[in-house]
C-alpha cells in the first residue's frame, strides 16, 4: 500500500505529535507499505529528500511562519503530484495545510484519514488569533472531506467540540508507544550520571515547561508531599529554557522552583535510551496537564511499560491510561491538594499500582497500532 502522510513538523522536531507520527510511519514501513512523509523544512539544514528508517521524507521549503504554522508555497503542486500516486492520504491535525490535501485527495478519488491529536489553543494576540481561526477552518474543511477521523480515545472524542460534530467518522486507535530495551547497568549508570541517591522517592515529569502542562500544580504540591516523604524529589525531563511563548510562565515559576532546592531537578531533553532508564528510576510519574491540548499523555504509558505508575489530571483522554490499567491515581483538574494526595497514595502503597506490564506493552506496541491503521486503510480501499 502507498501511504502519503502529511504534517507540519516531523522529526527531528520534538513533540508528542512528531513522535507519534514517526513511530507509526516506521511500523507501517516495517509491515511492507511504502510510506512517504510530506512535511516542512523547518530547519534549512535538513535534507529536502531522504529515506529515514525505511520511510521516505519529503521536506518542503518554508517561506514564512504564522504563529506555530508555516507557509510552504510549493505545497499544493507537490501534494497534487504525490497524491496521484498514493492509495491513502493520512493527515495529522492540527495542521494548516490539511485542508488542501484533503480536497485534492477527494478530487482524485483517494481516501483520506485524519488523525486528530488535540485541540489547538494559542495565546491571545492578533497573530495567534488569526492563526487559530485559520487552523480551525482548515480542520473543519479537512474533516468534511475525510473518510475517517482517528482519535486516541472515545473519552476525548465525546468531550471535544470539534470531534463531536463528526461522530459517524470517528474511530478510536490508541497511540504507538515504545522505548529502547535497556539493562540494569544502564539504569545504574543513569542514577550515577544524575546523582540520584539510593532510596530517594523520585517523582518524574516529562514535558515542556509550559502552562498547559500544569507544572505549577506539581511545584505547589511538593511541600505537602515533602511533609510525608522528606526524601522525595522531582526530576523534570523536557525543554525548560527558552520555550517559545512561555517566558513569562517560566519567570513566574522560577522562585517557587528555586525554593524547593535539591527537591527539583531539570534534565532538559535527553536521548531515548536515557528516557527509558529515567522511567525505571521513577517511583511515580506526574501528568498534571490542564486543558484539551493534552489528549492522551503517551508518557504515562511509556512509564507503565517500565513498571512505573502515574498520577493524572481528570481530563478527557488523559485519564484513560490510568483507568484502563489501574496503574495510578486520577486527581481533580488543577487541584494542588488532590495531586499531592495522589502522589502520596502511590508512594505509600506502590504494590497496589502494579499492572500487567507485558500486556500494556503489547497493546500499545507500534506494530499493534500500525495493524489497526492498516485495517482501517483496507476498509476504505475495499469496503
Amino acid at each position: 500500500m502507498r501511504i502519503l502522510t502529511a504534517l507540519t513538523y516531523y522529526r527531528p522536531h520534538y513533540s508528542g505529535l512528531t513522535i507519534y507520527t514517526e513511530r507509526l510511519a516506521r511500523a507501517l514501513a516495517a509491515r511492507g507499505h511504502q510510506v512517504t512523509v510530506m512535511t516542512s523544512q523547518f530547519d534549512p539544514t535538513l535534507p529536502r529528500e531522504a529515506v529515514e528508517d525505511g520511510v521516505g521524507v519529503l521536506r518542503l521549503p518554508v517561506l514564512m511562519r504564522l504563529s506555530k504554522g508555516v507557509i510552504m508555497p510549493s505545497m499544493p503542486l507537490r501534494a497534487w503530484q504525490h497524491i496521484r500516486n498514493a492509495d491513502v492520504v493520512h493527515l495529522h491535525l492540527p495542521q494548516l495545510d490539511a485542508a488542501p490535501f484533503a480536497v485534492l485527495a477527494r478530487l482524485l478519488g483517494v481516501p483520506v484519514v485524519l488523525t486528530y491529536h488535540c485541540d489547538l489553543l494559542l495565546p491571545s494576540g492578533l497573530v495567534h488569533g488569526l492563526a487559530n481561526l485559520a487552523s480551525n477552518l482548515a480542520n473543519h474543511i479537512s474533516a468534511g472531506f475525510a473518510n475517517a477521523i482517528v482519535t486516541n480515545t472515545m473519552d476525548y472524542a465525546e468531550q471535544s467540540k470539534f470531534l463531536s460534530r463528526y461522530p459517524a467518522k470517528v474511530r478510536a486507535i490508541p497511540p504507538p508507544v515504545t522505548l529502547p530495551a535497556i539493562s540494569q547497568a544502564d539504569i545504574e549508570a543513569f542514577r550515577a550520571r544524575y546523582a540520584i541517591k539510593p532510596g530517594e522517592r523520585v517523582i518524574g515529569m516529562v514535558g515542556r515547561l509550559a502552562a498547559e502542562k500544569g507544572v505549577e500544580y506539581l511545584v505547589q504540591a511538593m511541600p505537602r508531599v515533602l511533609e510525608r516523604f522528606s526524601d522525595a524529589r522531582v526530576i523534570h525531563v523536557g525543554q525548560y529554557q527558552n520555550v517559545m511563548g512561555e517566558e513569562r510562565y517560566a519567570q513566574k515559576l522560577a522562585p517557587l522552583i528555586e525554593s524547593l532546592g535539591e527537591h527539583w531537578k531539570f534534565l532538559g531533553v535527553i536521548p531515548d535510551e536515557e528516557l527509558a532508564a529515567f522511567f525505571h528510576v521513577c517511583d511515580v510519574l506526574a501528568a498534571p496537564s490542564t486543558n484539551s491540548t493534552e489528549s492522551f499523555g503517551m508518557v504515562q504509558v511509556e512509564a507503565m511499560t517500565c513498571g512505573t505508575p502515574a498520577v493524572a489530571s481528570d481530563l478527557p483522554g488523559l485519564r484513560v491510561a490510568v483507568k484502563k490499567t489501574g496503574m495510578g491515581e486520577i486527581f481533580p483538574l488543577a487541584d494542588t491538594d488532590g495531586l499531592a494526595q495522589a502522589i502520596i497514595a502511590v508512594l505509600s502503597s506502590p504494590d497496589r499500582y502494579q499492572g500487567d506490564v507485558a500486556a500494556i506493552t503489547r497493546r500499545y506496541a507500534p506494530d499493534t497500532i500500525a495493524s489497526e491503521y492498516e485495517a482501517l486503510f483496507n476498509e476504505l480501499l475495499h469496503g
